[in-house]
């Protein structure tokens, strides 16, 4: 500690190398009449529509899926259009896909029969397309790029005009257990069942806008989809004994439904808990029965941007009501025997928790109906519809993984119809938008749920270890999703986190809040960009948060804060009293040099202790004592004083310089918490604008009253700090845990081995 005269502070020289705090003006797009500065759709904003009268049948005996389709496309650009562009998605499948040659390999990834048997498996799943025609049966010209098809229009589609034309296609349906894929069946082999999970199944329109024209980026695998919204009419031919869900509501129960089946449907659209429109021992009896007939199922969608459904004969239905906005919302799950006892239990109660949550966030969910289907592995979503893994042993029983990964995953994909399903961003080019905002209203939804809920991802300490990874396998947040390494870190992780940390540490709740659900009002059924979301935040906060952008969204730094240096005054009150005590005090306690410690011994007697004429005034003087004159100095001094800057001298406060250094590239707000002498503590919040002229060193002075014993930064692991032994003064070292034997792995979930444990006590 250091006593320090109150002395006027000279300015210090200022740095202007604010590149993490600089403005986004330059990178985000300009401002126009489609898009506003303050993050919100312009007074020109537009967008198409895609309305589609689809008819599909699916061929149980050698998983063939065929289809024709209506398509009116209704141009509300301002341009005039040559041509019309649609996804032929299911062609990333065809025998000539780009997707395979493109993938990198090296010979370990082929140490296992399986490796090489999926490296050699060829499958032709791409789109047969065979006749596109205008409604009055011409023939149109088109051609096929790829996962792309282009429409050449005789005459140019015009602002504010309409085109309808028909498209008959078919694929052969692929097995997602041995080719994977979002849609695709599950067979069943003991009982030579199949269960149809279909998506991606039907030429889609693109999206055509203000921000790129036509979005035809072609379809790799990994980057999603851009589509319109439209109104779509579905009719969907499948074994009769098959059980269908379906985007939409439901038009013709009384055609596919028995009267029991519509009566307990009736009842579950007042339930306030699932309630099974068919039952375990009713899918069992559909199981091996196998009718041969056929029923066609039809549904109808409004506004949404996509159709998806699932048919089984396996499945099993229950439904109950939740209420949102005033409105109900039924909500649905489809799922097999296997599914048990699991999806029974919690997927319907799942989904309604998710609607019900996720609507106080963000907007109140605008849709009818909202379904869980159970297939094995896959998680997907499409509007009222997902598809959803989680499956329990053969036995019944279950780890808590499988029920957490269970959980998560329903929340997660039921929670897409928000993003991106409603709030309708661009998924093949910025994967983050609708995986990264979902993720983090996901976990929102999971604490919700259960107190204390493990989730995998959304608080800031759990990215830690992947922001401190190598640098070269990861990328911006703001990177195509072809591109990104590290998928679920990138596009899922580190947005959720980062969007936790704007509204714990930065924004707070209230303001972050706010600006969150402004964001989703604005933009639900539009097209939002990143720039778009970046600016409403800040429009709807009052919070400048373009370093935070540019931080966490636009480079691969990461936060690691260290507290390098802690220096301690206290005042000097210039009262001699006070001064010379506290000077023999600190006298008193410094440590003695190891050669005047044993010269005490070795030296019998010294000079001056024979000769008493050595010592002269010095050597007699007691330095400690104060004199007339001390006190005399001290009160005119005082008298040059206010009875304010007296106080001040005289409070006895103590005064810490902290060093803190920015060693990650990241600023961020410093938490620091003090704890004193007499084990109280404070918390003392400092926002990241302190780095706004030296990024990568500050110093910050703090008064108490009391005397600190130790200082913590970043106590609450509320800003992915990923050097926590840096953050404390004094230095604090954390053990680790040396594991001599490793547990013993028995391949039993805890179930069983309760299960077994029972029986053994019989």
């Amino acid at each position: 500690m250091k006593k320090v005269l109150l002395l006027a502070a000279l300015l210090p020289a200022i740095t202007f190398g604010q590149k993490k705090f600089a403005q986004l003006g330059e990178t985000l797009p300009t401002p126009n009449e489609f898009r506003n500065a303050a993050g919100a759709p312009g007074h020109n904003y537009y967008q198409q529509k895609a309305d589609y009268k689809i008819e599909v049948e699916i061929n149980d005996s050698n998983q063939k899926l065929t289809g024709k389709e209506t398509i009116t496309y209704t141009n509300n650009s301002p341009d005039n259009l040559e041509y019309l562009w649609i996804q032929l998605d299911q062609n990333v499948r065809a025998m000539n896909s780009d997707t395979k040659l493109i993938s990198v390999e090296k010979m370990e990834d082929f140490t296992s029969v399986d490796a090489l048997k999926r490296k050699y498996f060829y499958y032709d799943g791409g789109f047969k397309v065979e006749e596109v025609t205008s409604t009055s049966g011409k023939e149109l010209k088109y051609y096929i790029n790829k996962t792309m098809l282009r429409i050449d229009l005789e005459k140019p589609l015009t602002s504010g005009s309409s085109i309808s034309f028909n498209i008959k296609w078919w694929y052969n349906i692929n097995n997602r257990m041995k080719v994977g894929g979002r849609g695709g069946y599950e067979h069943f082999e003991e009982e030579d069942n199949y269960l149809y999970t279909i998506a991606q199944w039907f030429p889609r329109m693109c999206v055509y806008n203000d921000v790129e024209g036509w979005q035809n980026k072609q379809f790799l695998g990994r980057g999603e989809f851009a589509l319109p919204f439209g109104d779509y009419e579905v009719s969907i031919t499948v074994p009769s004994d098959h059980i269908v869900g379906a985007t939409g509501e439901l038009q013709n129960a009384s055609s596919v439904l028995t009267t029991e089946q519509r009566n307990r449907l009736k009842k579950a659209s007042s339930s306030d808990t699932p309630v099974l429109i068919v039952t375990q021992e009713e899918a069992e009896e559909n199981e091996k029965t196998k009718e041969k007939g056929r029923k066609t199922w039809t549904f109808k969608a409004k506004n949404v941007r996509d159709f998806a459904f699932a048919s089984s004969r396996k499945f099993m239905w229950d439904a109950q009501n939740q209420e949102v906005g005033g409105k109900d919302v039924l909500c649905m799950s489809y799922y097999p025997k296997e599914g048990n006892p699991l999806w029974e239990r919690y997927s319907t109660k799942l989904v309604a928790h998710t609607v019900k949550t996720y609507s106080k966030y963000t907007i109140d969910y605008p849709y009818p109906v909202a379904i869980s289907v159970h297939s094995k592995w896959i998680g997907m979503e499409y509007p009222m519809i997902c598809f959803n893994g989680g499956r329990p042993e053969a036995d019944g029983t279950y780890s808590e993984r499988t029920k957490y990964g269970m959980w998560g995953v329903i929340i997660h994909e039921v929670g897409h119809n928000f993003f991106p399903m409603i709030i309708n961003s661009d998924e093949r080019q910025w994967t983050w938008m609708d995986e990264g905002l979902n993720t983090f209203v996901q976990y929102l939804t999971e604490q919700e749920w259960e107190r204390g809920y493990p989730s995998r991802r959304g608080p800031a300490y759990l990215i830690a270890d992947y922001m401190r990874g190598d640098k070269d396998y990861i990328s911006p947040i703001m990177t195509n999703s072809e591109s990104i390494w590290q998928f679920g870190n990138n596009a899922y992780g580190k947005p959720a986190t980062a969007l936790n940390i704007l509204r714990e540490t930065v924004m707070g709740r209230e303001l972050f809040d706010h600006a969150f659900k402004t964001y989703c009002e604005r933009w639900k059924f539009k097209h939002p960009t990143p720039a778009d979301f970046f600016r409403t935040m800040e429009d709807a906060s009052a919070v400048d948060l373009d370093w935070f952008w540019r931080s966490w969204f636009y480079t691969t730094d990461h936060v690691d804060i260290s507290v390098d240096n802690v220096k301690w005054f206290e005042l000097n009150t210039m009262n001699p009293e006070v001064e010379k005590a506290w000077q023999k005090e600190q006298d008193a306690k410094k440590d003695e040099f190891i050669g005047d410690t044993r010269n005490k011994e070795s030296i019998k007697e010294t000079v001056n202790e024979r000769d008493e004429n050595i010592d002269d005034f010095y050597a007699t003087r007691d330095i400690y004592e104060v004199d007339a004159l001390h006190r005399k100095d001290y009160e005119e001094f005082k008298e040059g004083l206010s009875e304010e800057d007296l106080a001040q001298l005289e409070a006895g406060k103590h005064f810490y310089e902290v060093q803190f250094t920015n060693h990650g590239g990241i600023p961020m707000p410093l938490i620091i918490r003090f704890t004193f002498t007499d084990n109280s503590t404070e918390v003392i919040r400092i926002p990241a604008e302190i780095w706004r002229r030296h990024e990568d060193e500050v110093t910050k002075v703090f008064s108490f009253d009391k005397q600190v014993k130790a200082l913590r930064l970043d106590p609450f692991l509320e800003t992915a700090d990923t050097d926590l032994g840096n953050n404390s003064w004094p230095a604090e070292q954390v053990p680790t845990r040396f594991e001599l034997f490793k547990e013993k792995q028995t391949g039993e979930n805890p179930m069983q081995r309760d299960r077994r444990l029972k029986k053994l006590g019989e």
